[in-house]
């Protein structure tokens, strides 16, 4: 049995790049850990819990994942404007990378990790939190001496002309489409492309977990909602492939 650990940014993200590949392993009997860097917070937390962080471990009950930790920080937003950071928590995006990274690296070693996901460098579509997330997870790697490590992506190609097709539609408004361009990782450095249609049924149900974005202003918002109401077959068909790129993990000395 190994241990695989998702490290992701926000309550939400396990699921639409990992979702496939958790369920997966859980159900092949591998021990599956997501950690969080941020709590879905913009401002102060009360009593020590979120309810995004809720819905996450609720998320993470659907796909089967034995344990969830919160890493400790807030979110840091994506715009233009970077807010202080709530009297309680720092954002992440402030955080120093060495104290993140050994934050991480605690969670890494006491679970003896086999296999870290993590971001690729552009933290997918840029978001400031997901760049983060690659930075203090190859960091964490390093300290830790995790042997492979997976950087959870999407082909930027077709995902351009994805995301033309829908502003056509009226959906992603807010999106640019040339940062689009340049967003994710080219086709040709993707080195995993994992069939998880298997498992379309248990990503779609730890989607519909997060009724707290899917009912929600956010710029994803009518994109889950879309997905998760959909028949699970056609979920299966837009969801049930998920892309990596492995990364050089340097052990430190």
């Amino acid at each position: 049995m190994a241990t695989l650990l998702a490290f992701h940014a926000h309550p939400d993200d396990e699921v639409m790049m990992t979702g496939g590949v958790l369920a997966g392993a859980a159900a092949d009997g591998h021990r599956v850990v997501i950690v969080v860097a941020c709590d879905g917070l913009i401002g102060p937390a009360s009593d020590g819990d979120t309810p995004r962080l809720g819905e996450l471990r609720a998320s993470a009950k659907a796909l089967g994942v034995h344990r969830v930790v919160h890493l400790g920080y807030a979110d840091s937003g994506h715009g233009a404007i970077l807010y202080p950071d709530p009297p309680d928590r720092t954002r992440f995006v402030r955080a120093e990378t060495e104290d993140a990274a050994k934050r991480l690296a605690v969670i890494l070693r006491e679970e003896k990790v086999d296999l870290l996901l993590s971001y690729d460098a552009n933290g997918g579509y840029g978001h400031r939190d997901h760049v983060k997330v690659h930075e203090v997870g190859k960091r964490a790697a390093q300290l830790a001496g995790v042997p492979r490590v997976l950087e959870a992506t999407l082909p930027r190609e077709p995902i351009a002309r994805v995301v033309n097709a829908l502003q056509l539609m009226g959906v992603l408004r807010r999106y640019d489409p040339q940062a689009m361009r340049a967003a994710y990782t080219p086709r040709a450095a993707i080195t995993h492309r994992i069939d998880v249609r298997k498992f379309a049924r248990q990503k779609q149900a730890a989607l519909a977990a997060h009724r707290s974005q899917i009912d929600g202003p956010g710029r994803a918002a009518p994109v889950m909602r879309i997905l998760t109401r959909l028949p699970v077959p056609v979920f299966s068909l837009l969801m049930g492939r998920e892309w990596f790129a492995e990364a050089p993990v340097a052990t430190e000395h």
